[in-house]
C-alpha cells in the first residue's frame, strides 16, 4: 500500500485538504508545493525527513510531499527544479523534500530517492507555494546580541558547535534563540540545537524559503521578514548558523551583513586549517575563534595557528570548555 509522506519542508504549511493537478511548466516556480511519486529507492543509510524531524523510509510508488528548489552542495549534490525535464523525473536533493532534477552529485554519497512529477499541490484552487505560509512581518527591529557561526563549506562542523556553544551559553543562566539562516532546509540540525537547550528555534524555511539558492533580493526580504519575528523572542543571545559558507550561493554574505550590527562573537568552522586562511582572504573577515573539523587534532590547532595566530578550540573536549566559557562569559555575560 503506497503512502502519503509529508515532508520536512512542508512543516510550515496548513494543508489539511488539498487536490493535486499537474500544471503547464509555465506555472512552475521556486517554492511551489509539489507530489512526487517514488521510482527508485535510494542508497543505504537515506531517507526521507519527516514534518516532526524522524526519518522514514520510503516504498516504491510511495507520494512525496516537497518543494522545488534549487540546491549547489560542493560536497555532495546539485540540482534544480529548472532542470526538470517532460518526463518528470527528479530526485529529492535532501531529505527534507528539495525536489529537483540532479544536475551533478559527488560519487561519496548514495543514490538519493528517485521520483516523478505527479503534480501541484492545489488549496482551495489555488497552488500551495511556501511562501504564503511564511512568518509575517512584525516590524520590529532586531537587536539581540549574536554569536553568528560560519564556515568554509557544508560538513565542516558548525552545527555540532552550536550545540556545544548553546549548552555552555544556557550553562551560564543565558536565554538562547536559535537559528539558521542559510543553506538547503533539514529540520534535524534545528531541532539539535532545541535538544541542546535553544528556546525558540527559527530557520529559512519558517521565511518561506526550499533552500536560500535564490536571488539576493528574494532572500533579503524573507530573511529581513524573520529577524523581524525573531526580534520579538526574549532572549538574551541568539546562536545562529550561517549554513554552509558566505562564499556560496546560498546567500551567506546577505545574511551576514543583516546580522551585522549584532554580531558580538564569531566562530568559523573548517574542515581544513588552510581553509582559515581562505575564508579570511575571501571573505574580509577574520574571526574571534576558529573550531570545527579543522580542530580535532593538535597538529591542526597548531597549523590554524601558525598561519593565522587566531585561537581554536576543539569544542567537544572538555578540556576545551573553560576556555569557551571565559569568551562567552567576555561578550555576553
Amino acid at each position: 500500500m503506497t503512502a502519503l509522506v509529508r515532508t520536512s519542508l512542508s512543516r510550515i504549511a496548513h494543508l489539511d485538504r488539498f487536490e493535486v493537478e499537474p500544471l503547464s511548466r509555465e506555472y512552475w516556480a521556486d517554492g511551489d508545493y509539489v507530489i512526487g511519486a517514488v521510482t527508485g529507492l535510494p542508497g543505504p543509510g537515506v531517507g526521507i525527513e519527516l514534518t516532526d524531524g524522524r526519518m522514514m523510509q520510503v516504498d516504491i510508488g510511495d507520494r512525496l510531499l516537497g518543494a522545488f528548489g534549487v540546491r549547489f552542495a560542493t560536497l555532495e549534490a546539485t540540482g534544480t527544479w529548472e532542470a526538470i525535464g517532460p518526463d518528470g523525473r527528479m530526485a529529492a536533493m535532501t531529505a527534507a523534500g528539495l525536489f529537483g532534477k540532479l544536475t551533478s552529485k559527488s560519487p561519496l554519497i548514495p543514490t538519493l530517492t528517485e521520483l516523478r512529477y505527479r503534480g501541484h499541490v492545489l488549496a482551495a484552487g489555488r497552488k500551495a507555494v511556501m511562501r504564503d505560509f511564511a512568518l509575517p512581518d512584525t516590524g520590529r527591529t532586531f537587536t539581540i546580541p549574536v554569536l553568528l557561526i560560519i564556515g568554509s563549506s557544508m560538513s565542516a562542523g558548525k552545527t555540532r558547535s552550536a550545540q556545544i556553544i548553546i549548552r555552555r551559553l544556557r550553562a551560564l543562566g543565558l536565554r538562547v534563540l536559535a537559528a539558521k539562516l542559510t543553506g538547503a532546509g533539514r529540520y534535524r540540525d534545528l531541532l539539535a540545537m532545541r535538544d541542546a537547550g535553544a528556546d525558540p528555534i527559527f530557520d529559512f524555511v519558517d521565511a518561506g524559503l526550499p533552500s536560500t539558492v535564490c536571488p539576493a533580493a528574494d532572500y533579503r526580504q524573507a530573511a529581513s521578514a524573520l529577524l523581524s519575528h525573531m526580534a520579538a523572542v526574549a532572549a538574551d543571545v541568539a546562536v545562529i548558523e550561517a549554513g554552509a559558507s558566505p562564499l556560496e550561493p546560498y546567500n551567506g554574505d546577505v545574511a551576514v551583513e543583516l546580522l551585522e550590527p549584532c554580531v558580538r562573537l564569531t566562530v568559523l568552522c573548517t574542515a581544513d586549517p588552510y581553509a582559515v586562511v581562505g575564508m579570511m582572504q575571501a571573505f574580509g573577515r577574520r574571526p574571534d575563534l576558529v573550531a570545527g573539523v579543522a580542530c580535532n587534532t593538535d597538529a591542526g590547532q597548531a597549523l590554524i595557528h601558525k598561519l593565522t595566530g587566531l585561537p581554536s578550540l576543539r569544542l567537544p573536549d572538555p578540556a576545551a570548555l573553560p576556555a569557551l566559557d571565559g569568551m562567552l562569559r567576555e561578550r555576553f555575560v
